[in-house]
C-alpha cells in the first residue's frame, strides 16, 4: 500500500500546474493534502477528485482561504472523524482521521508558530492535545500520523540550524514536543530508516532556496512503534514541484 502526503500550498493554484500528472505518476492508494486553502460554499465540492477514490475534506470556518486538509482514498474507511476529540480544532480545518481495519490514519496540518512566535503558546497546547488524541487512538489500533508537522526535529533536518534556532519550526519548544511524541510510542519512519540522510521537504520561496537546496524536513510519516514492521519504505519526492513543499511517501505491507 502506498500513502502520499503533500502540502500543496493552495489546491486551486496547484491544479494549474502539474498535480494531475504527478498524481498519476505517484499512483497512491491514499493521498493526503495539506494547506488546501479551500473555501467551501453550499454547492461546491472539493476541486480535486479522482475516479475510484473517496474524497474527504475540511475547510477553515474561521478564516477563508486558510489551512485545510483533504484525503483521497481507494480503500473505503470504516469511519471518518474531523478535528481532535469532540471536533476540537476543526474550526481551522486541520485534522482528518480515517479508521481502517487495522490502523488509524491521521492527516494533519500543524499550526505554524507564526512571525515573532506569536502563536507558539497556541501551538504548544495543540501539540499536547494532539499527543493525547494519538495515544487514545493507539490504545485501540496502530496509528499513522502524517502531514506538514511544521517542525524540523534535529539539526540534520534543516540546512542552517544555527541561524534558525529562534525561528518558527525550529524552536527548542517545538522540537521538544516532537521528541515527547517519539518517547510516547511513535517512530519517525524516514529518520528510522535513514538515520544519516540529508533530504528536505520544504523550501522558502526566497533567496532561491530550492535551487540551493536550503530546505527543511517538516513533512512526516510517524507511526506507532509496533507498526514499523509493516513499513517497507519512507521517502521524499524532491523531483516533484508545484508547491513550496514536495510530497512524502510511505509504503507499507498490505
Amino acid at each position: 500500500m502506498k500513502i502520499i502526503s503533500f502540502n500543496v500550498n493552495g489546491i486551486r493554484a496547484i491544479l494549474k500546474k502539474d498535480l494531475d500528472r504527478d498524481f498519476t505518476l505517484l499512483d497512491p492508494d491514499i493521498f493526503i493534502i495539506e494547506e488546501s486553502k479551500f473555501s467551501e460554499t453550499s454547492h461546491e465540492e472539493f476541486p480535486f477528485n479522482r475516479f475510484g477514490y473517496e474524497t474527504f475534506w475540511t475547510v477553515s470556518k474561521e478564516r477563508k482561504g486558510y489551512s485545510g486538509v483533504a484525503i483521497l482514498t481507494r480503500i473505503p474507511p470504516l469511519s471518518v472523524h474531523y478535528g481532535l476529540e469532540n471536533g476540537e480544532y476543526d474550526e481551522e480545518g486541520r485534522i482528518i482521521t480515517l479508521e481502517f481495519e487495522d490502523f488509524y490514519l491521521v492527516g494533519c496540518y500543524v499550526p505554524n508558530s507564526g512571525d515573532g512566535l506569536k502563536r507558539l503558546d497556541y501551538r504548544m497546547v495543540f501539540e499536547e492535545k494532539m499527543l493525547h488524541y494519538l495515544k487514545g487512538l493507539d490504545e485501540k489500533k496502530p496509528v499513522i500520523y502524517t502531514g506538514d508537522l511544521n517542525v524540523a526535529h534535529e539539526e540534520i533536518d534543516l540546512k542552517n540550524p544555527k541561524s534558525n534556532t529562534m525561528n518558527p519550526g525550529f524552536t527548542k519548544e517545538e522540537r521538544e514536543k516532537f521528541s515527547i511524541l517519539l518517547e510516547n510510542g511513535f517512530t519517525d519512519t524516514f529518520r528510522q530508516l535513514y538515520p544519516d540522510k540529508v533530504q528536505y521537504s520544504w523550501w522558502s520561496y526566497r533567496f532561491n532556496a530550492r535551487e540551493n537546496n536550503a530546505g527543511w524536513r517538516i513533512d512526516y510519516f510517524v507511526v506507532s512503534n509496533r507498526f514499523m514492521d509493516r513499513v517497507i519504505d519512507s521517502s521524499i519526492h524532491n523531483e516533484i514541484y508545484g508547491s513550496d513543499h514536495c510530497p512524502v511517501e510511505l509504503i507499507i505491507k498490505d
